[in-house]
């Protein structure tokens, strides 16, 4: 599980860095490591947030996580304007479609890891059924291998089928 607090740093710290370093760079192409970082920490918030409202008692925590997120977005915004002022704007927006495409992708996997834990539980209970099953017929056939010996005893020679 994420630590949504981890997460809420990790955003802000991201956002700190981009600012710091981009007042240094003559290009704003030079941003595409912290770049990097930043979506990478708003990547780990937004599931850490999906968590923490899964969570009740962590509800105060995805609130901040959320609030966090929402000042990234504005944050995202200034970034569009420093890449349009550089004539970037192409770069911006491939940088988007690439995270979008990837949190896409997360959810695929996300929705596959789910259907998989799905199946292996079905499985799980598939095979306890036919376990039980199996002992329920066993025992039922040790019951009348039983009952059918305690017949025979009972007759020892006095039942008309035997000779």
């Amino acid at each position: 599980m994420i630590d949504p607090l981890t997460a809420l740093a990790g955003i802000q710290a991201a956002v700190a860095l981009i600012k710091k370093v981009s007042k240094t760079v003559d290009d704003v192409s030079s941003l595409g490591p912290v770049l990097g970082k930043y979506f990478d920490a708003k990547s780990t918030a937004t599931k850490a947030v999906v968590q923490a409202k899964k969570s009740k008692s962590s509800m105060g925590t995805a609130i901040q996580i959320e609030m966090a997120l929402d000042q990234a977005k504005r944050f995202e915004a200034e970034l569009q304007l420093l890449f349009m002022q550089a004539g970037k704007i192409d770069v911006w927006n491939k940088i988007k479609e690439r995270a979008a495409a990837m949190d896409v992708e997360a959810a695929h996997d996300a929705r596959r890891e789910k259907e998989a834990a799905t199946k292996h539980k079905k499985e799980v209970e598939e095979a306890l059924e036919i376990v039980l099953l199996a002992l329920v017929f066993f025992a039922l056939v040790g019951f009348v291998v039983y009952l059918s010996y305690e017949i025979l005893e009972q007759c020892a020679g006095k039942c008309s089928f035997q000779r």
